[in-house]
């Protein structure tokens, strides 16, 4: 994976351990679910009962586990978690509900990879907090009726369209995140300098929320390869100077494009005339994966309106020829 997939890796869950708010105040952006969420928190506390089924939607690196475990800690339960392709059968299931005590959270990661036959053993638990195990086999087998505490599903999903309608109709609370600002993504920067005893500008700060594709992880990300460069090249301390170096040397450019956004700009351009083109055409001639494509790249590109989708292909936009210094063909003009 490139430093802007914002996908997770295996150095971002040590660091996100360390830099992860446990309370909404220390939660930065996302303002509207962050309110919503007190106010319902707060209600079930009032009537000593347990939080509906909650949904959080939106891509990779926006803060979904996170408000997870912020929820867990503003209840006062505990916390279970796994993630939807873990889940390979419905027995995977049982020892994890059985072990939930009262008002506990369940929180499943990419709940939209969980296969059928897991996901519809679920319904049952969400709706009547029981689950039917089958014991023994054969002729004298025989279905148990176990019950469960009351407890809470938190799902996360980036690809809430592969959710199926029964399991979306269980979730009583529904949110979408949205990508963040610079601003708020500034203050997240700032925030994890602190934490990481990294002495840091503001402009700096500024510069590294600017290219971070709205995303914190993908902020975060890049602080610690800044940070690198401060470290062995310049006195520790992360400048303007010093960030301007780095993203450079890391291929990210002002507008938070790295050589595969590039990659997939030219060839659009250079090889098909500016479109439009097919998804599975693109991924062939960058050499790339079509869902790797679809998922982590073109969205950040058509939020940028570098590129539009259209039912016939991809087509890059004015601003793309603009931005990589090709001249405008007068169609776009």
């Amino acid at each position: 994976m490139d430093i802007l997939d914002n996908r997770p890796l295996p150095e971002d869950r040590v660091y996100e351990q360390s830099t992860r708010p446990s309370r909404f105040e220390e939660f930065i952006g996302q303002e509207r679910i962050k309110k919503n969420l007190k106010v319902f928190i707060q209600a079930v506390k009032q009537r000593g009962d347990v939080l509906e089924h909650v949904l959080l939607a939106g891509p990779p690196g926006l803060g979904k586990t996170t408000l997870a475990f912020i929820i867990s800690k503003e209840l006062g339960v505990g916390i279970k978690t796994a993630t939807g392709p873990s889940l390979e059968k419905p027995f995977d299931l049982v020892g994890i509900l059985t072990s939930l005590e009262e008002g506990d959270i369940f929180f499943i990661d990419e709940i939209h990879r969980l296969p059928r036959v897991v996901e519809e053993y679920l319904y049952t638990a969400m709706e009547d907090f029981a689950i039917d195990v089958v014991i023994d086999k054969g002729p004298g087998a025989r279905s148990v009726r176990l019950s469960l505490p009351r407890f809470t599903l938190i799902g996360a999903t980036t690809r809430m369209g592969l959710l199926s309608s029964p399991m979306l109709d269980r979730f009583g609370i529904t949110f979408h995140l949205k990508y963040y600002s610079t601003e708020e993504l500034e203050q997240i920067v700032l925030r994890s300098a602190r934490i990481l005893n990294v002495e840091i500008d503001r402009q700096a700060a500024r510069e590294i929320a600017r290219r971070s594709r709205g995303t914190p992880r993908i902020a975060n990300r890049l602080l610690r390869r800044v940070r690198d460069f401060a470290q062995v090249e310049g006195d520790g301390r992360i400048t303007m100077d010093i960030t301007l170096h780095a993203l450079d040397s890391l291929g990210v450019d002002p507008l938070g494009l790295d050589e595969i956004d590039k990659r997939i700009l030219r060839t659009i351009i250079e090889k098909f005339g500016g479109g439009p083109v097919g998804l599975k055409t693109l991924a062939l001639a960058v050499s790339e994966d079509e869902g790797t494509i679809e998922e982590v790249y073109e969205p950040y590109l058509i939020r940028m309106g570098l590129i539009e989708r259209t039912s016939r292909g991809r087509i890059a936009t004015h601003l793309a020829y603009q931005h990589l210094g090709y001249r405008t063909p007068p169609r776009l003009l």
